[in-house]
């Protein structure tokens, strides 16, 4: 099958319709192939069109690549009246195909979840019997790796984070807000060529990516920072270089994250200063030492990325449930497991549950 003279999996512009499942863009003329068999085999499928599944599927798609959204009933009305929206860091509208009965995938060469961690082993379920080669999580936390393998088999999956950052508006519009790196990485006993060779497309398409060889540690050192950014994000509600330039939530991130050390090491795991914040070194130095590097941080964040916000905060004033227990909650039950005490990151653990909670019954 041919569309525009090159073939189907080469374009990010060709929409499939199997039944209400797959959905067009309207000005588009398609094809219509209503059972799974017919689908394409996708390059791309992304679970979840929030921030940075849509900045990461409107970049692919417009790079060539045959890319899929997974989305809810909502978001996919969006997509294909208006297409994938980016502006801030790109500016540009891309055709891109959704899915809404995600049990209806075939096959995809890459599966990419990219939505928030509550409800993803519901959301993973119906695609247990889909052929995905590979699979990588770019949510928070620390549980998402052990997830994707019991759903999928451990070899398909790779580590990944995002030091990406956008922000989803009501009008379906994303806000391109920072592209740092997108790391992935081969995980004990995995394909380290083919993390590069994902690394690579995803780099070409202008979303920035790399592959490491170290990604279980950077995962931990991403979420060592991140626990602290969520928890201050959501109690001082501001943008994020503001309470990171604040000694006194300086001081309470600095202790957070030292805690979580504790934790990565008992479990076995090295940090590493290539992270959000330089959290190797945080956790070996002095704690004055370590508020410090956070002020550091919060000033490079006015100078880059002053309107910077947390996705929790955007989710906490957009009324969405904040990522809580499959995050710091991961963390705290893991420290119990293992015997440590960790105070400052139980109180934290409970704090945003408690937000969570009350802001759910407004």
């Amino acid at each position: 099958m041919k569309m525009a003279g090159a073939e189907w999996f080469e374009s990010g512009l060709l929409i499939f319709l199997p039944l209400r499942a797959l959905r067009p863009l309207r000005e588009t003329p398609l094809p219509i192939l209503e059972t799974q068999k017919n689908m394409p085999r996708f390059d791309f499928a992304i679970l979840g069109a929030g921030a940075i599944g849509s900045i990461l599927g409107a970049h692919l798609a417009r790079a060539g690549h045959c890319v899929v959204m997974l989305v809810r009933e909502n978001r996919a009305r969006q997509i294909d009246a208006h297409g994938l929206h980016i502006s801030g860091l790109s500016d540009f509208k891309q055709p891109v195909a959704t899915l809404v009965d995600t049990a209806k995938l075939g096959s995809a060469k890459v599966l990419i979840v990219a939505m928030k961690t509550h409800g993803t082993a519901q959301a993973l379920a119906p695609l247990r019997d889909a052929q995905i080669d590979s699979v990588l999580s770019i949510q928070n936390g620390l549980a998402k790796n052990e997830l994707l393998a019991d759903i999928f088999g451990s070899e398909r999956v790779l580590g990944s984070l995002a030091n990406t950052s956008g922000e989803l508006l009501p009008s379906g519009e994303v806000i391109f807000t920072r592209n740092v790196n997108l790391l992935l990485g081969a995980l004990p006993g995995g394909d380290h060529a083919l993390a590069h060779e994902i690394a690579r497309q995803i780099d070409a398409s202008g979303v920035r990516a790399s592959a490491v060889s170290d990604i279980l540690s950077r995962e931990w050192s991403k979420f060592a920072a991140w626990a602290g950014f969520m928890v201050l994000a959501v109690a001082i509600r501001s943008s994020t270089w503001k309470y990171l330039v604040d000694p006194d939530s300086a001081a309470l991130l600095a202790k957070l994250v030292r805690e979580v050390g504790l934790l990565a090491a008992a479990s076995g795991v090295q940090l590493t200063d290539d992270s959000m914040l330089p959290v190797a070194s945080m956790c070996t130095g002095g704690e004055d030492e370590a508020v410090a590097a956070v002020i550091r941080a919060g000033h490079e964040f006015k100078s880059r990325a002053p309107d910077h916000r947390m996705s929790s905060l955007q989710d906490l004033d957009a009324g969405r449930a904040l990522e809580v227990e499959d995050t710091l909650g991961y963390a705290v039950r893991r420290a119990s497991a293992l015997g440590l005490t960790l105070p400052l990151l139980d109180a934290s653990y409970r704090l945003a549950a408690s937000i969570d909670r009350i802001q759910a019954v407004r």
